[in-house]
């Protein structure tokens, strides 16, 4: 067995690190944990000469800690003379807990006197005391809390000890200042060596033989705590929003040496152990120490660099052992592989020039149309960067404004579309590394289009290997099942409540945000979380401390993770899933509602109602449509309860649902009229909007994950190509228009920018109002749901506009309609109609949305 980073030593060879060496990401970061606790001096005791004053090692399974006014060398009685030694015993210290004051030991250097160091050349090792067997047990069992306090160098009486656990070796040695010193074999993979008369610990690496093979390592277990005390203090209250930057792995220079920081919070465990591609996945040699009541553990491995594959292996309280990926990895092995691995970003935007506008006018007022994508079905095989040469030119073309990516977290099964996520902090593997999906986002924001994502705190999968149970114990999820298991996915729900929990989440959130530029989140299943009886029965929830069925604690934990985002990263907005008629949704999380809690802080919120009732009514005959009018109109007596967004998402084209088109009725023409005359009633509708990839040209079959939208209706070798062209060429001038049109977006969140002008037309399947911007210039749209021509049709309008002009029309003959348009402007006559003192006759197409402006 190899391990990580090692050299072949020779007289002729010598092979450079398997592992690649980097940089410190934070050389200059203060290491709290490098401190010593002061031994008061027992002033009676008599004074031994300096050479015979042994020094005792920390108590095991504590972190040294420096006493108060411990910062300066204690003064001496005048001709006292220095204590030699490692500051006798009024200092003493383990290797892995030097102290504060005195200068880092070089990697290659020895800090011996040169009088120690003569006694050491000519003296043979001796044997060193043997291993506590309760120590020695726990070691080999994975269970030792703190291995650092028995493995590495340590001062004994007589010298120092240094130990090692090195499984499979045939022969480790130390070599300290050019000196090599064989070490004992004492069974189980343990090896130890005294050295005498040592007064300090010395630099050193060892020397492992296995088959064949020497190879020169540092001693994992001779470095300090690499995790520094602030970062524990953040963890323990629940408050570090860069968690990413403390748990994990993470490349780092500590102590002069290149090496990987693993750190992971599990505090049921009895024991962790680093286990990977450089141990043969056997952790064995790398127990990992725990850092005090935060439940954290921790190791520095020098040697192993980036592309290095790892797991934890976790003792449970019941002793048995699971072995687990990182879940704070930030990258991962490609599904059905499961394994973590370090990685570091090395990749340099360019788009600064978008982050720096993207935050300059308030979302709600502003212009968002939203092209919702499943990028590993976009367009079948493609890698991101590979998608980054098609989707934003594709997206630019259409006049989208923003893309909403379905979840691109790790997951294990394609067929959850992402949204059953084992790997929170890692863009999935299927299509490239981190870095290539940093590459997509900069694409895309380089050609003017904002990134959304889909976001899934509600619940993760139970896989044996992921987040469940993770340390033998309930973790994540709530220990009670019935607040725990989530009876519609067979998936587990998050336990708001724990501090640690909703930071792993909120730094989740803001991490995307951050590392990532995404510049906004749409958060999955939200009303899952704030129901307790979500999809429960009578005696299957247990209400909360009022009694009452809202989760207060997701309640708090959204309220957290808008404020927290909103806060660190300017220009980003949070979207809601949403379906229910919780209170204050885009409410301000400090403005308290008629439920008596603040609002929980969302940018925006999916607008379900409207999505369903616009579907009723369009899946209807026309003759029968008069009967669900009201299906159409409903959405005008909320639709400013929140900041809505009206989406037709990938939920609305699957699972037998039909794709929009085929929802409709009729004949094909029909189908796409009613398509066509649909879509233009929903980007005038108050609100922003969402369609779905394949929607935009009329896609007749669902959608399906496997083969993604069917391009080749848009094949000029297919027949019906140019039916299929004109829904995406009208696509393509809603939104130009609507970009263009303050009207149809600058007021979409308060009532004055929405006037019915007729509403109640039940019996002629027509719809008309007008859209306002800050200004008041205004836009008039009509639907007409009804396969009839209808003519001089007579709608009021404001006296202040002399003639209307068509911008849009769906039946064109270039959509594919029959070309009912009008070529001039209508005029407004003084003839009172719909309650006002002018009005306009026209003719309304069949099928079809007309919008009109001031001519």
């Amino acid at each position: 067995m190899r391990s990580a980073g090692a050299e072949r030593v020779g007289t002729t060879e010598r092979r450079p690190c398997r592992r690649q060496r980097l940089p410190c990401l934070n050389p200059h970061a203060p290491c709290p944990s490098r401190v010593v606790r002061v031994q008061a001096r027992n002033a009676e005791a008599p004074r031994r000469a300096p050479s015979r004053v042994p020094t005792r090692p920390a108590p095991a399974g504590r972190l040294p800690t420096r006493a108060a006014g411990d910062g300066h060398r204690p003064k001496r009685a005048p001709g006292e003379a220095p204590p030699n030694g490692p500051r006798s015993a009024e200092f003493p210290r383990t290797p892995h807990h030097r102290c504060a004051f005195e200068p880092p030991v070089p990697p290659g250097g020895t800090p011996v006197t040169a009088r120690s160091a003569g006694k050491t050349a000519g003296k043979t090792p001796r044997k060193a005391p043997p291993l506590d067997p309760g120590d020695r047990a726990r070691l080999l069992a994975g269970e030792h809390h703190d291995p650092h306090g028995v493995l590495g160098a340590h001062p004994v009486k007589g010298g120092v000890v240094i130990r090692t656990l090195r499984p499979w070796a045939k022969e480790v040695a130390v070599l300290a200042k050019g000196k090599r010193l064989p070490m004992d074999d004492d069974g189980d993979g343990l090896f130890s060596v005294l050295v005498p008369l040592l007064r300090k610990v010395p630099a050193y690496e060892l020397r492992v033989r296995y088959d064949g093979d020497e190879l020169a390592l540092h001693d994992p277990y001779r470095f300090l705590p690499s995790l520094g005390e602030l970062d524990l203090h953040l963890i323990g209250e629940g408050r570090h929003e860069e968690l990413w930057t403390a748990l994990g792995s993470r490349l780092m220079t500590h102590e002069g040496v290149a090496g990987t920081r693993f750190a992971v919070w599990a505090p049921n465990a009895r024991g962790v152990r680093v286990t990977g591609d450089f141990t043969h996945w056997d952790g064995t040699a790398l127990p990992m120490r725990s850092l005090g009541s935060t439940g954290v553990w921790e190791l520095f491995v020098p040697g192993v660099g980036e592309g290095a594959v790892y797991k934890y292996d976790i003792t449970r309280p019941d002793g048995s052992h699971t072995v687990r990926a990182d879940p704070m990895a930030r990258r991962t092995e490609c599904p059905p592989d499961t394994a973590s691995i370090v990685t570091e970003s090395h990749y340099e935007w360019d788009d600064a020039e978008w982050m720096e506008r993207r935050g300059s006018r308030p979302p709600h007022e502003a212009p968002i149309s939203v092209y919702e994508v499943h990028l590993p079905s976009w367009r079948p095989g493609l890698t991101y960067r590979q998608l980054a040469e098609q989707l934003p030119a594709y997206v630019s073309d259409l006049g989208f404004t923003h893309v909403e990516l379905m979840p691109v977290t790790e997951h294990p099964f394609g067929g959850s579309w992402g949204y059953q996520v084992t790997g929170f902090y890692a863009p999935t593997a299927r299509m490239g590394t981190p870095d290539d999906f940093r590459f997509l986002v900069d694409a895309l924001h380089r050609a003017g289009i904002g990134v959304l994502m889909d976001w899934v705190p509600a619940h993760f999968p139970k896989d044996d290997w992921a987040l469940a149970e993770f340390d033998g114990r309930p973790l994540y999820e709530h220990e009670d099942p019935r607040r725990s298991h989530h009876p519609d996915w067979g998936t587990l729900e998050f336990d708001y409540g724990r501090t640690e929990v909703r930071n792993f989440l909120v730094a989740n959130a803001v991490y995307w945000c951050q590392e990532f530029h995404v510049d906004g989140l749409r958060v999955d299943a939200v009303a899952s979380m704030l129901y307790l009886d979500y999809s429960r029965e009578h005696g299957e929830w247990l209400p909360n401390e009022f009694g009452g069925r809202e989760n207060l604690d997701a309640v708090r934990f959204l309220q957290e993770m808008n404020a927290t985002v909103y806060r660190r990263c300017p220009g980003v907005v949070t979207f809601a899933e949403e379906s229910t008629a919780w209170d204050g949704v885009t409410r301000a999380t400090d403005q308290v509602g008629p439920g008596g809690h603040g609002g929980l802080g969302f940018g925006m919120k999916w607008n379900m109602g409207w999505m369903h009732d616009s579907l009723e009514y369009v899946q209807k005959e026309p003759v029968h449509r008069k009967y669900h009018h009201h299906e159409m109109t409903f959405s005008m007596v909320y639709a400013y309860s929140e900041n809505y967004i009206l989406p037709i998402s990938h939920d609305e084209v699957v699972h037998g649902k039909r794709s929009l088109v085929s929802k409709m009725p009729g004949d094909w023409w029909q189908q796409r009229a009613n398509h066509r005359a649909y879509l233009g009633y929903m980007w005038a509708h108050p609100g922003k909007q969402l369609l779905y990839m394949g929607q935009e040209f009329a896609q007749g079959g669902e959608w399906s994950a496997d083969h993604g939208p069917d391009w080749w209706l848009l094949d000029p070798a297919y027949g019906a190509e140019a039916d299929h062209r004109g829904v995406r060429d009208l696509v393509r001038d809603l939104n130009t228009v609507y970009a263009a049109t303050p009207s149809l977006w600058e007021r979409d969140t308060v009532p004055e920018g929405f006037r019915w002008v007729v509403g109640d037309a039940a019996e002629d399947n027509v719809f008309a109002f007008l859209r306002f911007d800050a200004f008041g210039s205004p836009l008039l749209a009509v639907s007409n749901f009804s396969p009839v021509v209808r003519h001089d049709y007579r709608l009021g309008v404001p006296d202040t506009c002399a003639a209307w002009a068509e911008v849009l029309n769906t039946d064109a003959a270039r959509y594919g309609g029959s070309d009912v348009v009008g070529t001039d402007p209508v005029k407004t006559e003084s003839v009172p109609w719909h309650g006002r003192e002018s009005s306009v006759r026209m003719t309304l197409p069949p099928l079809a949305t007309v919008w009109l402006r001031p001519a």
